[in-house]
C-alpha cells in the first residue's frame, strides 16, 4: 500500500538531509573526476570498475536526502 506524499513523514532533520545531499554530490563529483582521469590515461577497464561503488554511494546519498530517510 503506497502512502500519499502528504502522509509520509521524514525520519531525519534538515541538517542530516543536507549532509547526505552534500555527500552524494561530492561523491558524484569525485567519481566524474576520477573517471575522466582514467579515460584520459587509457587505464584498463578493470581499474574503472570500482568507480561503480563511488557512483552508488553518491546516488544513495542523493536519494536518501530527497526521500527524507
Amino acid at each position: 500500500m503506497a502512502l500519499s506524499p502528504a502522509a509520509r513523514v521524514g525520519n531525519i532533520g534538515t541538517g542530516e538531509r543536507r549532509k547526505r545531499l552534500v555527500f552524494g554530490i561530492v561523491a558524484f563529483g569525485v567519481g566524474v573526476v576520477i573517471t575522466v582521469l582514467l579515460v584520459v590515461a587509457r587505464a584498463p577497464l578493470v581499474w574503472r570498475l570500482p568507480l561503480f561503488l563511488v557512483f552508488y554511494f553518491g546516488a544513495l546519498g542523493v536519494f536518501q536526502a530527497r526521500d527524507k530517510t
